[in-house]
């Protein structure tokens, strides 16, 4: 039962908003820090829906556990099924879009 609970991390990191979603949110080992394990991604081959997931998925692409300083944790919240992830600024609160690389001009 404890492996289908769902969190929603939201997060503040270099200036922007993080959201993701994780199985597993916990008081981490070291003092003054949230422990956020087991990420979940979509796990869809093939075309990018959306590119933020696919971001998201490169940067902790590696990561078993996050350990985040508590200050910056904004928010944890239990929940039924994963929504869309997300990158906002933290002053504006705009999402931040990642462009699709355009091609060089020709010369």
């Amino acid at each position: 039962m404890s492996n289908r609970i769902l969190y929603k991390v939201t997060f503040l990191n270099a200036g922007k908003v993080y959201e993701l979603y994780a199985r597993r949110v916990a008081a981490s080992s070291l003092w003054g820090f949230t422990e956020v394990a087991d990420l979940v991604f979509d796990a869809k081959e093939g075309v990018v829906v959306d590119p933020t997931e696919e971001r998201l998925r490169d940067e902790f692409a590696s990561t078993r556990v996050l350990h985040l300083p508590m200050q910056s944790v904004v928010r944890v919240e239990e929940v039924d099924r994963k929504g869309q992830l997300s990158i906002r600024d933290a002053s504006t609160g705009e999402k931040v879009v990642t462009p699709f690389p355009l091609p060089a001009k020709p010369r």
